[in-house]
């Protein structure tokens, strides 16, 4: 094998598979994300995300706490399964701009700084664009269903 076959080669198979793993990376950590709103996991609550988008000054805390973390556990679901993938996307796009453009305002974009950058959230963002672009790969259930 020469180096620019070995450098920039790839197989369809090895795509599908590099798709189903990020996929389900990504779609696990917008789901942990999300049951951590409801104290399912680490210290936070509902009602403590809710407090902190009221402080924010975000419209309609309690509506906007609850579909933050319907879409993160339900998108996150989706984008892990390979299911209903680009309508995922373009809700767990959303959530993300809004929580970087709200939850971080002001913050730059390092998540080190002091408050927090935008930095996660962006990177998750372009991440779910690139499946809105590329669809889920052939190992999802999009693929088996539709």
């Amino acid at each position: 094998m020469d180096l620019g076959t070995w450098l920039t080669g790839t197989t369809d198979g090895l795509t599908d598979l590099a798709f189903f793993i990020v996929r389900a990376f990504i779609g696990i950590c917008f789901v942990v994300h999300g049951l951590g709103k409801l104290g399912l996991v680490g210290s936070g609550n509902l009602a403590g995300f809710q407090g902190w988008l009221e402080e924010l000054g975000v419209p309609m805390p309690a509506v906007n706490a609850r579909m933050a973390m319907l879409s993160e556990i339900t998108g996150g679901l989706c984008l892990a399964l390979g299911l209903f993938t680009r309508p995922a996307c373009v809700v767990l796009i959303g959530t993300m701009a809004v929580a970087g453009f709200m939850g971080h305002k002001g913050a730059g974009y390092l998540i080190t700084n002091d408050p927090p950058g935008a930095e996660y959230t962006i990177n998750l963002a372009v991440i779910c664009f690139m499946f809105l672009l590329t669809g889920p790969g052939a190992i999802a259930l999009d693929t088996v269903l539709f």
